[in-house]
């Protein structure tokens, strides 16, 4: 306990699923929590949640693809704090249309949220995370960012983030600012189907036999942004339950 003791976090995409579990561990682990969502009353109810557990957090509504709204959280962060420790770029959103059947709108709906709001994220908390050497971004990207995927909008808007990520990684270096991104597999939040045979397609290709939980992501992005991680910077973890590194042979009975 205590890895995030008087850090301030900001996590969007933060009032359920994955976000709100990581939102939960780092209060829990000492930090002061910017939940960042367009979810408002799950977010003010999470936001009440923790601080009856005595955890420190406040809801914040951000749309992650309106420059103007992060210049509004950043600027309460800096009036509250004058500093940020780590940024969690967690916000997204699914596409499963084919390439052909995708919208030009539906591309940009995607692109928006998923790469530009990391983008402005970074952009936009960078002269606040400087102030803290050893500060921490963590972008949440996807296997889709890792093999290609049928989904086009989404695999490209996570190969996006991903390689945001590297470069990130590069230019903000010399300050001091770790950038990391985690790739979930197959995780049990509210946006996945609830569809039994294909969760249980899922469990019989993942050589680990489950899905995974927010908790599994929220673990890692904790790690990403303890100074357990001091010297990562640039990196990739899939949190998958062993798929991206082989099939289980259960697929092949």
């Amino acid at each position: 306990m205590g890895r995030l003791s008087d850090k301030i976090i900001l996590i969007t995409g933060a009032a359920r699923g994955q976000g709100a579990a990581e939102a939960v561990l780092c209060a829990a682990e000492g930090a002061t929590v910017f939940i960042a969502d367009i979810l408002d009353a799950e977010g003010e109810a999470l936001a009440a949640k923790i601080a009856a557990e005595g955890g420190r957090a406040s809801y914040h509504h951000l749309d992650v693809s309106d420059e103007l709204g992060w210049s509004k959280i950043t600027t309460e962060i800096e009036k509250q704090h004058g500093r940020l420790d780590g940024l969690v770029n967690n916000a997204g959103i699914l596409s499963g249309t084919p390439l052909e059947a995708t919208e030009l709108s539906e591309w940009n709906r995607v692109i928006g949220i998923n790469l530009t709001g990391a983008f402005l994220g970074i952009k936009h908390c960078a002269a606040l995370l400087r102030r803290v050497r050893g500060s921490s971004i963590v972008n949440v990207g996807s296997l889709a960012a890792m093999t290609g995927v049928a989904q086009t909008a989404y695999g490209a808007s996570k190969w996006g983030i991903r390689g945001l990520t590297k470069s990130a990684a590069v230019s903000l270096a010399p300050d001091g600012i770790r950038v990391n991104i985690v790739h979930p597999g197959m995780i049990d939040t509210p946006i996945v189907p609830n569809d039994p045979k294909m969760k249980a397609a899922v469990i019989r290709g993942t050589p680990l036999q489950r899905m995974g939980l927010p908790v599994d992501i929220a673990q890692t992005v904790l790690f990403l942004l303890s100074a357990d991680a001091s010297f990562l910077t640039g990196v990739d973890i899939e949190v998958d339950g062993g798929v991206l590194n082989g099939l289980h042979p259960a697929m092949y009975g």
